[in-house]
Parts: structure tokens; C-alpha cells; sequence
């Protein structure tokens, strides 16, 4: 089959446009994505300068997500100096897995010439996930701690690093999983929160109408998703086309058994009714906006944690907590 851009072979059929694509067009399309992304939601400030340009420290696992957004974002930014990129990679303490992962971001950002930061789980808590694993005081699964663990020193780097945003490589098949589950769990504070948290656009503030937003020291970074338009499949093909540096093995520790019931679901569904993951996310981007609005108090239910200090909506921390389960039993 040719492509329908061009007279060169298709490497793939997007049935959701009813596209067949080249090499070329499949790579170009994901590109085009990502930055109307970046438009859209209005990443970069008006009054950005090569001076003080905008600083995006990316969350670089080195699994195909996080190695095509900031591989995309470089090249979108290689010459633009009013944004300046920082990649932050965790090494949660799995043996093996993660060490392989971490060599393929430090190929890629030295590739690049990106600045790179690798923090550790047992340097910021003195824990490693194989023994939080092993011991398991909560009785959860692996991805419960990890994700608590991840989710904390990403924010507190980002504003370790000066960060003006956060950036995540969730593709469009991580989101409408995690809008069906939010849905399905009638969680409908947590919709709210997925808005505020990297679904809404950028909107300047301030005196000026170019004035930047940045956001203040003791509250949470502003995160995006710019990879948040392009189907999971297409990712991983871009990444193998453009032969990158992506670890895709995944975590020994993986167990999310709901999430992989919606994600199963969503595949039946997307094969049935192409279009269906967009569909989701469209509506979902409403509703959230709607739910953000109906749960806005401003920072009035944000306060800090008595053991850390992070913002939290909490006496203590979710961080803290687990913690304070797993101190002493490791």
C-alpha cells in the first residue's frame, strides 16, 4: 500500500483518519502534534527571551515516550533560545531495569546536548523500590509507591532546577485510560485536578497582556503533555523509525491490573470504532474544565505538609505517609 501523501511504501494505517502514511508522513505527522500542542495550549510565553527564556524540565525515563517528546522538543527548539530544556531522570532502585533505561538517556541527552539531572529514591528517601516492593506495609501494588514517590520528586526538582513547567511524555493512550478510570471511579474531584494540572492552556497573567505566568515557589509546578495527541503505537513506530535510543522493556514491578483492564478495553473499542480514544479525551477536556471550575477555592485548601513542608491538601503528605509505613521495616 502507498502512502497517501506520497508514492513511497505506508508503514502505517491510521484507521482513525483512514490515513496511510510513509515513513516521512508518519514522522512529520507525529511532529506536527506535538508543536500544534505547544501552540495550543500556549507553552510558550509572549515575553520569553533568549535572556530569560522559559524553563521546561522534562521527565526523561528513557522508556519511546519520554525520549520522542524531548527528542521532538529539541529539534522544535534547537534554534528558538527563548526555551530552555532540562531533562530529569529518577532512578527508583530496580535492579537492572532501571540502569538500562538511564544509559539510554544519557545517550540521547548527550546526543543532544541536553542538560541532564538523575536523582535516586534511596538518595531523596532512603528507600529503594525493590525492598519497598518486598516489604509492602500499604499492601499495594509497586506502581501505587512508585507513582506517590515519582510524582514527589519531580515537582520538588522542577523547582530545584528553576522550572517555568513541567513536561511528561503521556501519549493519548495513557490519557484516555486515565479519563475512563476517573470516570468509572466517579472521581470527580480528580477530574478536576487532571485539568489543573496539564489539560488547560497557559494563560498569561499579570499587569501586561505578555506578562509571564511563573509559578510561585510554594505551590506546584505547571505540568504539560504535549505528546498527549498521539496515539501510543504511532510513538513507539516514530521512535524505531528515527532508530532512538528508547529502553522498551517494561517495569519488573508492573502490576496496574485496572489500568490494564481499561487499556484492553480502549483497544477493542478504538479497533471497533476507530476515533474513539479522541472522542474520549474531547469530552473528558470538557468535563474537566467544567469539574476544575465547580472545585475552584483558589489555594485555599492548599497548605503545607507538617513533616516536609511540600504544598499539600493534607496534615501530612501522601510522601510522608508511605514513609512513615515503610520507616523501620526495610
Amino acid at each position: 500500500m502507498g502512502c497517501d501523501k506520497c508514492d513511497d511504501p505506508a508503514v502505517m494505517h491510521a484507521a482513525y483518519s483512514g490515513l496511510h502514511l510513509c515513513e516521512s508522513h508518519l514522522c512529520r505527522s507525529v511532529e506536527n502534534r506535538v508543536r500544534r500542542r505547544v501552540r495550543e495550549d500556549s507553552l510558550v510565553p509572549e515575553d520569553a527571551t533568549p535572556e530569560d527564556p522559559d524553563t521546561w524540565v522534562i521527565g526523561l525515563s528513557g522508556g519511546k515516550d519520554s525520549v520522542v517528546l524531548t527528542e521532538i522538543l529539541h529539534d522544535t527548539f534547537e534554534r528558538d533560545p527563548r526555551v530552555e530544556l532540562v531533562a530529569l531522570s529518577i532512578h527508583e532502585g530496580i535492579e537492572g531495569y532501571r540502569d538500562e533505561s538511564l544509559d539510554a538517556c544519557e545517550e540521547l541527552t548527550a546526543d543532544l546536548g541536553v542538560r541532564h539531572e538523575v536523582v535516586s529514591y534511596a538518595e531523596e528517601f532512603g528507600v529503594r523500590m525493590d525492598d519497598v516492593v518486598e516489604d509492602d506495609p500499604e499492601n499495594m501494588a509497586a506502581c501505587a509507591y512508585c507513582g506517590v514517590f515519582r510524582r514527589d520528586v519531580l515537582e520538588r526538582y522542577a523547582g530545584k532546577l528553576g522550572a517555568d513547567k513541567l513536561l511528561t511524555g503521556h501519549n493519548l493512550d495513557d490519557e484516555a485510560q486515565t479519563a475512563l478510570m476517573n470516570v468509572f471511579e466517579g472521581d470527580v474531584q480528580q477530574i478536576a485536578g487532571h485539568f489543573d494540572a496539564s489539560l488547560g492552556p497557559f494563560e498569561p497573567t499579570g499587569d501586561g497582556p505578555t506578562e509571564r505566568a511563573r509559578p510561585p515557589q510554594d505551590h506546584h509546578v505547571p505540568r504539560a503533555k504535549p505528546l498527549r495527541d498521539v496515539p501510543e503505537k504511532e510513538v513507539g513506530l516514530y521512535a524505531h523509525l528515527r532508530d532512538l535510543p528508547a529502553h522498551i522493556t517494561e517495569c519488573p514491578h508492573a502490576e496496574e491490573a485496572y489500568r490494564g483492564e481499561i487499556q484492553q478495553l480502549l483497544l477493542e473499542m478504538e479497533e471497533s470504532h476507530p476515533g474513539t480514544r479522541h472522542s474520549v479525551m474531547a469530552g473528558y477536556e470538557k468535563l474537566a474544565a467544567l469539574a476544575s471550575a465547580a472545585f475552584d477555592d483558589g489555594d485555599a485548601s492548599y497548605g503545607e505538609c507538617e513533616v516536609c513542608g511540600a504544598p499539600t491538601g493534607r496534615a501530612v503528605c501522601r510522601t510522608c505517609d508511605l514513609l512513615d509505613a515503610l520507616d523501620g521495616r526495610l
